[in-house]
């Protein structure tokens, strides 16, 4: 286990080297000046070149390279050229809103896509086993910014369950913000529990095959008892898988719906970075959202162990 660990540690440091290598190279490959966007087409070209001095653009890649490698290693991913903030300090104020709206999501996509996948399995071949396919099929096919503005118009606009977009006021309450947090939500759990569904029904499928649920059967055991204490527990591990993915998915994939709803998360965050050549603050949430696949997969190979004591590092 020791062994395998630090193993691990040494290939999540190589990963992480390349995607800090990777985010500098293609964050200077884009078009654009961000120190002649910033200074504003009625700026002199002096202006532009002492901003672009100031913020270190004027130096050679090998140097702004070993620069942001330097800092990066202590933890110091730059300051926003537009907020004019370290770029920590933004991601940590926008990650509130994207972190919940994604467990918020996940929550309610493993609600939806368990119980139907396992049950699809259990009744192979049958209408709901027929009908859970074609659904998930429409609701992965479906973009999330159609549903999320079909949603918006019926729920929010005429029903008036949801506020329509936003997070709150300023000073609004935890309670307020999570309720503005429900509409996308729903969205975003339904859009993503056909994957869920799919992969449950499927690991289901192959353990509710095996010899030894046969064998629970022949021993008088209640058909409830076989499929949720015996085949569930062996099909966990490729559904565990997905949903681990699915969270880092969410919470780094949430661009449109954080759009569609105005909710200032990091995927807002980012669009506007990526509009004003904001470098820093592109870079370092490529370098957050990388870091956090590494430890989710990283946490999803450890609850291998808790689910089945039979599995090897």
């Amino acid at each position: 286990m020791t062994r395998y660990l630090f193993n691990r540690m040494i290939g999540m440091l190589v990963v992480v080297f390349m995607v800090l290598t990777i985010a500098f190279i293609i964050v200077r490959l884009a078009p654009g000046d961000p120190a002649a966007l910033l200074v504003g087409p009625d700026a002199t070209a002096e202006d532009a070149a002492q901003l672009r001095e100031r913020l270190g653009l004027n130096q050679s890649i090998s140097i702004q390279y070993l620069t942001f490698m330097g800092n990066a290693l202590q933890g110091d991913l730059g300051s926003s050229i537009f907020f004019n903030q370290k770029v920590t300090t933004i991601l940590a104020s926008r990650a509130e809103p994207t972190i919940f709206l994604a467990l918020f999501s996940l929550i309610i996509a493993i609600s939806i896509a368990l119980p139907i996948g396992i049950y699809s399995a259990y009744r192979r071949a049958g209408w709901v086993d027929q009908g859970a396919i074609s659904t998930a099929m429409l609701a992965a096919s479906v973009p999330s910014f159609l549903t999320g503005l079909l949603f918006q118009r019926f729920f929010a606009t005429d029903l008036g369950w949801f506020p329509a977009s936003g997070y709150g006021a300023p000073d609004a309450d935890f309670l307020t913000r999570m309720h503005h947090l429900v509409l996308p939500a729903i969205v975003l759990g339904i859009v993503n529990s056909a994957l869920i569904l799919r992969f449950s029904r499927a690991s289901m499928l192959d353990v509710l095959s095996e010899d030894f649920v046969r064998t629970a059967r022949a021993k008088g055991m209640t058909e409830w008892r076989v499929v949720m204490r015996h085949a569930l527990k062996n099909a966990l591990i490729p559904i565990v898988t997905i949903i681990g993915l699915t969270f880092a998915l969410l919470v780094s994939g949430a661009v449109v719906t954080e759009r569609v709803f105005n909710i200032p998360g990091m995927g807002n965050l980012v669009v506007s970075a990526v509009l004003r050549r904001d470098y820093p603050v592109i870079q370092g949430t490529l370098i957050v959202v990388a870091v956090l696949y590494i430890v989710i997969n990283l946490l999803v190979d450890l609850l291998y162990l808790a689910i089945d004591r039979r599995v090897k590092y």
